[in-house]
């Protein structure tokens, strides 16, 4: 796929934003799905409620499970656009944002693959970048032993950030997965501003000054964890 017309060109390589990469009928069938998990399956944060799909990432390699039908449909779509080189993704975080709800500054780290997509359902959000040496604290994203870093910033000093629109789809790779730390402010809402890098990219035409308030946002995360490993197991 030639991703040129979707390039971010006024932030930092490298940033590709496809508006529109799902149908509106496809976003309520995932949210339907997700609508149905059962709650045992979800990971409750203090700021916001997760699911892994394909295992749990860990330093010592990640024990495959099978990701369901509904969403390895969209895993194939990602799949097909090659952005993984010669691997494949295998793993989807679903991450549940509900209104004044974010995530700290952090980077995904070294258990994957230096490439993020993800898709948006439900609401908008806006993406925050910032210098990764501003960092001053460790967190995690996933659970205790991964990789991902979550980070306070002593000074929150944001450089530039992106809109994402509902069914959008953003890759990440390159000096922007390795370099900056991305969050998500904890608002219930968001005014528009100058640093909004990809307006030119969006669906939606918008004016500086404008508040958009949010509502429930899904996001699909989807990864390649290079590093898996079968489960034994013995039975008596």
């Amino acid at each position: 796929m030639d991703f040129s017309d979707f390039l971010v060109r006024k932030c930092p390589p490298t940033a590709m934003y496809i508006p529109n990469f799902i149908t509106s009928e496809e976003e309520q069938i995932i949210l339907s799905y997700i609508e149905r998990t059962p709650k045992p399956k979800w990971n409750q944060l203090l700021n916001r409620r997760l699911i892994n799909y394909g295992g749990i990432p860990h330093a010592n390699g990640m024990v495959a499970e099978e990701i369901p039908e509904w969403l390895q449909t969209y895993v194939d779509k990602i799949n097909n656009l090659n952005i993984f080189e010669t691997q494949k993704a295998n793993h989807v975080l679903v991450n549940e944002y509900r209104p004044g709800q974010g995530i700290m500054p952090h980077t995904d780290g070294p258990l994957f693959f230096p490439t993020i997509s993800t898709i948006s359902l439900g609401s908008h959000t806006i993406l925050e970048f910032s210098k990764r040496e501003n960092c001053l604290q460790n967190a995690n994203e996933t659970e205790p032993k991964s990789s991902t870093m979550e980070m306070k910033l002593d000074d929150r000093k944001i450089l530039f950030k992106l809109i994402l629109e509902p069914r959008s789809l953003l890759i990440l790779k390159d000096s922007l997965y390795n370099d900056y730390l991305h969050s998500i402010n904890e608002v219930e809402q968001d005014t528009l501003c100058d640093r909004i890098c990809n307006y030119e990219n969006c669906e939606s035409t918008y004016k500086m000054g404008d508040c958009l308030k949010r509502s429930t946002r899904i996001s699909l995360t989807i990864r390649n964890v290079p590093k898996t490993t079968k489960m034994k197991l013995k039975f008596f």
